[in-house]
Order: structure tokens, then C-alpha cells, then sequence
């Protein structure tokens, strides 16, 4: 059963938002999926709360204390997680995660505290055993600051997933407690071609 976790230390970069619809993806391909959010705001668990009886079926986790037991029953689990999750509920999320999406915007500080990030998962007692991955948040092209953050991407030496665009498409569908994968395709369509590469890295 794979457990993904979407982390990164800063708040406010898009890690409810990839979470929310990596759980609507697992959802929209037959599987039993679980999304559990560590975070004091319970963002994803507020989505939930609002997601129709007629999507598919995401179940929540409570996610509550320090230790973090896989659930039984799913085959899928997908775990939000605060900014500045270190030491006990880092260690925690690190024991049970497969695979670590990392997403960031586009600016200094997402750069600067995503670096201290990613080193401090590698030097983790299980960070070989992790997969870790980048997904630029929010990206607008053409612009300066996505240019330097494809220069600095590329210094990681991590999977770079994709560049997710900078629409109000992902705050419309959160709305109503959907993901791209619950709404019409044509309308979301330049979207659902950026999550190509995301989608073979999780199936994979």
C-alpha cells in the first residue's frame, strides 16, 4: 500500500492543494483511498468535509498524537502535512512514507527553506528508502523568478515532476470539495496535461 506524503516546510506553498487531488486521482481510479492531514488547520480535512456523496469515495484519517499507524482497509494513502514539521512528527511521517512530494513556489524563500528541507530528509535514518520528488507550484512562465527556480531545481539532483500553472481552475474545484478529476475535462484540460508526469511517478 503506498503512502504518499506532500511536505515541505514553508506554509502556503500548495501542499493541501497536490494532496487534495493526488486523494481525487487514487479516488477516480477505483482505489480505496485515505487522506490524512497532520496539520493544526486540517485543510484537507475541511475539503473532505465539504467533497459531494456522489464523487468518489476519499475517506479521512485521523491523523491525531505523535505516532502515525497505517490504517487497514485502503489501499492508498495520501498525508497533508504542516509547515515546520521537524523532529517527533517529522520522524513520525518518515517511518511510514514511500514517496515524498515536495511542492514549492517560485520564490527565495520557498527556494532557500526547500533546500534545508530536502537535506534534512536525505540525512534522515530512512531518507534512502523515501522517493522524493519536486513540483514547482503556481508557475507563471516567461517570468524571472521561474527561471530561477528551474536553476535552482536543477541543484537538488531530485526528480522535478512538473510545473503546475499559477489558475484559479485548482481554487474553484476546492470550492466544492473536487479535484481536477471530478469536473469536465475540457475544462480543465491544459491542467490534467501538466499532471502527466506526476501521474507516472505515483503509478509507477
Amino acid at each position: 500500500m503506498p503512502v504518499i506524503v506532500v511536505a515541505n516546510p514553508k506554509g502556503g506553498v500548495g501542499k493541501s492543494t497536490l494532496a487534495t487531488n493526488i486523494a481525487g486521482l487514487f479516488a477516480r481510479q477505483g482505489h480505496a483511498v485515505m487522506l490524512g492531514d497532520v496539520d493544526r488547520q486540517q485543510s484537507s480535512r475541511q475539503w473532505l468535509a465539504l467533497r459531494p456523496a456522489a464523487a468518489p469515495r476519499i475517506q479521512s484519517w485521523d491523523t491525531a498524537g505523535d505516532s502515525l499507524k497505517v490504517p487497514k482497509g485502503v489501499t492508498h494513502v495520501v498525508l497533508d502535512t504542516p509547515a515546520g514539521m521537524h523532529d517527533k512528527r517529522l520522524d513520525a511521517v518518515m517511518r511510514i512514507a514511500d514517496r515524498i512530494m515536495i511542492p514549492l513556489q517560485p520564490s527565495l524563500f520557498d527556494i532557500q527553506a526547500t533546500h534545508v528541507f530536502v537535506n534534512e530528509l536525505r540525512a534522515h535514518k530512512r531518507g534512502g528508502d523515501v522517493d522524493l520528488a519536486l513540483v514547482g507550484m503556481r508557475v507563471k512562465e516567461h517570468t524571472i523568478s521561474n527561471d530561477q527556480l528551474h536553476q535552482f531545481l536543477a541543484t537538488l539532483k531530485l526528480p522535478v515532476l512538473g510545473y503546475l500553472r499559477d489558475t484559479q481552475n485548482y481554487v474553484h474545484v476546492a470550492a466544492r470539495g473536487l479535484t481536477l478529476w471530478d469536473v469536465t475535462p475540457s475544462r480543465v484540460e491544459r491542467d490534467l496535461e501538466q499532471w502527466q508526469p506526476l501521474i507516472r511517478w505515483l503509478d509507477a
